[in-house]
C-alpha cells in the first residue's frame, strides 16, 4: 500500500460515498465479520483504503452471484479467497488529464454514466480508479474506431448484465459439483483456479460463435 493510500481517513458516511453503498451497507458488512473495524478516534470510527477496497471486493463478489455467507466463508480462508477473488489484472489510477489525452474532451454525462457501470470509481483525491485497464482498453479502441463513448458504455450494460447471468451459472457449478464442507482449503482453490480458466474459454467461444450467427442475420437483412 502507497503512503498516500495508508493516509486516506474517511467517516463512514465518507466511505460510503466512496464505495457506492449505503451507511446500512456497510454497518451490515460489518456486523457480518466481512468488513474490518474502523480506528476509533474520540468516539469517530475512521476507514482507509483497505476498507474501501474491501467494499468493492465484496460488491464483485456479489456481481459474480456469491451471497454474503459465501462471501464471509470465502473471505475466511486466505488461499481460497485469493483463487475465488483475484482479479485479472491490477487496477489503474487515472487522472482527468489522463482520461481526456485517451477520450478527448470529458463528456461529464458518460464519465457519470461509467462511474454508474464501475468502469471507473471515483477516489477521494479526485483521481479516478479503472478496476479493468482491459476495459478501458477497449472502450478507447472503440472510440478511435468511430464508436461513440455514451454507445459504447450502453453495449457494457448490456454485456454486463449477461456477464453477470454467465458467472453465475459457473459459480452454481462450482458450488453443486465441486465444493464441499469438507474440502479442504487447497483443494477448494486449485479447483477453483482450474474452473476459472476453462469458465473464460467457454465464454469465448461461444461469444465467437453467437457474434458470427448476428453479422450473417445483420447482413442477410441488409441484402
Amino acid at each position: 500500500m502507497t503512503p498516500q493510500a495508508a493516509a486516506v481517513r474517511l467517516t463512514i458516511g465518507e466511505l460510503a460515498e466512496a464505495a457506492g453503498m449505503t451507511v446500512r451497507n456497510i454497518r451490515n458488512h460489518q456486523s457480518r465479520g466481512l468488513l474490518p473495524p474502523p480506528v476509533l478516534e474520540a468516539r469517530t470510527g475512521y476507514y482507509g483504503e483497505r476498507h474501501l477496497e474491501r467494499l468493492r471486493l465484496i460488491r464483485a463478489m456479489q456481481a459474480d452471484g456469491f451471497n454474503l455467507e459465501a462471501i464471509r466463508r470465502l473471505l475466511g480462508g486466505s488461499e481460497l479467497r485469493r483463487a475465488a477473488t483475484a482479479p485479472a489484472e491490477a487496477p489503474a489510477v487515472l487522472t482527468e488529464a489522463d482520461l481526456e489525452a485517451r477520450f478527448g474532451p470529458l463528456d461529464r454525462a458518460a464519465l457519470a454514466e461509467a462511474e454508474r457501470l464501475g468502469v471507473l470509481a471515483r477516489l477521494p483525491d479526485g483521481r479516478f480508479e479503472a478496476p479493468s485497464p482491459a476495459l478501458l482498453r477497449a472502450a478507447e479502441a472503440a472510440v478511435r474506431l468511430g464508436v461513440g463513448l455514451p454507445a459504447a458504455l450502453r453495449v457494457v450494460e448490456e454485456v454486463r448484465a449477461s456477464c453477470a447471468t454467465m458467472a453465475r451459472a459457473f459459480v452454481a457449478v462450482f458450488t453443486e459439483e465441486l465444493w464441499s464442507p469438507s474440502l479442504g482449503e487447497s483443494e477448494a482453490a486449485a479447483a477453483v483456479e482450474g474452473l476459472r480458466p476453462v469458465a473464460a474459454q467457454t465464454v469465448l467461444a461461444l461469444f465467437h460463435q453467437a457474434i458470427a450467427g448476428e453479422a450473417e442475420r445483420a447482413l442477410e437483412a441488409g441484402d
